[in-house]
């Protein structure tokens, strides 16, 4: 069994650690300070840091807002050099930060720290991490800054790689630095067995497996992007979901053990908006295939006389018709709740059991996915968030006693 994370980064001093800091923790000038003190306090205990920086809170959207304020459709290739001014500015900021503190930082661009991407603007792919730079940096006794959300095409343009990215940066440079942790610092205490907003008695898990929090993730669970959990997986990093503000020991996001199996279901996720599009004259083998190659997957097709209804997360009806070629008719009045769990696929029950508990409160369900590890209901938008709390309760989320170590090699807090 592998030693608890954070013993070992206690013990070993001189150790290299990748920390990620979210948008709301960098949002202003006294955040980005209280962030650079993390990182000088770290550095003066013998780490070696490099932390992945977010947009200042709200600058990527105040950003977007300008783009649409000058084009109708701004070009993809100029909205993402215009996009990674955030990151590059919140890097920079910090660095000043830090040497008004008294030690030293650099500030590197994705492409300076060697992200290397496909050339998919607004959702680039990432190729190839070369981290000599920033080993070169850590070498000189700096604290390394790497603006995240970024990367450099083959052809040297700029790339984004698409909301909450950083996450992915900093999951990646933590893969190619040959490290097994990696610390993403948010505005929220880990991961809940739903969103505390919407259900007060959510709890807080004190861990959960890699499979089941890119379940989450996908459902719209928005504490980790689904593609750093993905490079997790791939790469067998622990991610460490933790808040910038309070003393909580967070969430470790680790692989599974058979000891996880215990539990049935593990939260409950949710999206208020996720529309079905109809459209006439294609297969979904043709939808699936088209979208694909755009670089988004269908959630759920189904056909239905000469129809195909199906959903994609993420894209607009504009971008679809776009897509596909053809027109397509959109119902945007659904959203998905979606149940997560171990599992699920050997437990017909549980799909059952929501479905009663859902039809008991007039709430009907147009769609069901499944998989074995989750199980999204499509229904009018008005009635996700009490479906939220309907669910939660069905499986008594709440009630379910917090395990000292729950997977391998993660301690409690």
């Amino acid at each position: 069994m592998r030693d608890d994370p954070r013993r070992r980064w206690d013990l070993l001093g001189d150790e290299t650690v990748v920390w990620k800091f979210g948008g709301t923790s960098v949002a202003d000038a006294a955040r980005l300070r209280a962030a650079a003190e993390r990182m000088i306090a770290a550095q003066q205990a013998g780490r070696r840091v490099v932390a992945v920086l977010s947009a200042m809170g709200g600058m990527t959207d105040e950003l977007v807002g300008l783009s649409r304020a000058v084009s109708s459709r701004p070009p993809p290739r100029e909205l993402d050099v215009l996009l990674t001014v955030g990151e590059a500015m919140s890097c920079a900021l910090a660095a000043m930060a830090v040497d008004e503190l008294g030690s030293r930082a650099v500030s590197l661009t994705g492409a300076q720290a060697g992200i290397r991407t496909d050339d998919r603007h607004g959702n680039a792919r990432l190729r190839e991490i070369l981290p000599r730079r920033i080993l070169e940096e850590l070498d000189t006794g700096a604290i390394v800054l790497v603006t995240g959300f970024q990367g450099i095409s083959p052809r040297g343009d700029v790339t984004t790689l698409g909301r909450g990215g950083s996450d992915a940066s900093a999951v990646a440079l933590a893969a190619a630095l040959g490290l097994r942790e990696c610390q993403i610092f948010t505005d929220v205490d880990g991961v809940f067995t739903a969103d505390p907003r919407v259900v007060p008695g959510a709890r807080r898990l004190p861990a959960i497996g890699r499979t089941q929090m890119l379940h989450l993730a996908s459902a719209g669970a928005a504490v980790l992007q689904p593609r750093a959990v993905e490079l997790a997986i791939a790469h067998g990093i622990d991610i460490h979901v933790r808040s910038s503000f309070t003393g909580s020991s967070g969430t470790w996001v680790v692989e599974e053990t058979s000891m996880f199996e215990t539990a049935e279901v593990v939260g409950v996720a949710y999206r208020d908006r996720e529309p079905c599009y109809a459209v006439r004259g294609l297969s979904p083998t043709a939808i699936t295939v088209a979208l694909a190659r755009r670089g988004s997957a269908v959630g759920t097709a189904v056909r239905h006389g000469d129809e195909v209804l199906f959903t994609t997360p993420g894209m607009t009806e504009t971008e679809v018709s776009a897509v596909l070629g053809v027109q397509v008719t959109v119902q945007d009045e659904f959203g998905t709740v979606t149940v997560v769990g171990h599992g699920l696929d050997r437990r017909p029950e549980i799909t059952a059991r929501a479905l009663l508990a859902l039809e008991r409160d007039g709430i009907d369900a147009h769609l069901v996915t499944s998989t074995p590890g989750s199980v999204s209901f499509h229904i009018p938008a008005p009635r996700v968030r009490a479906a939220v709390g309907l669910l939660h309760d069905l499986f008594a989320l709440a009630d379910a006693a917090p395990v000292d170590r729950p997977l391998a090699g993660v301690a409690g807090p």
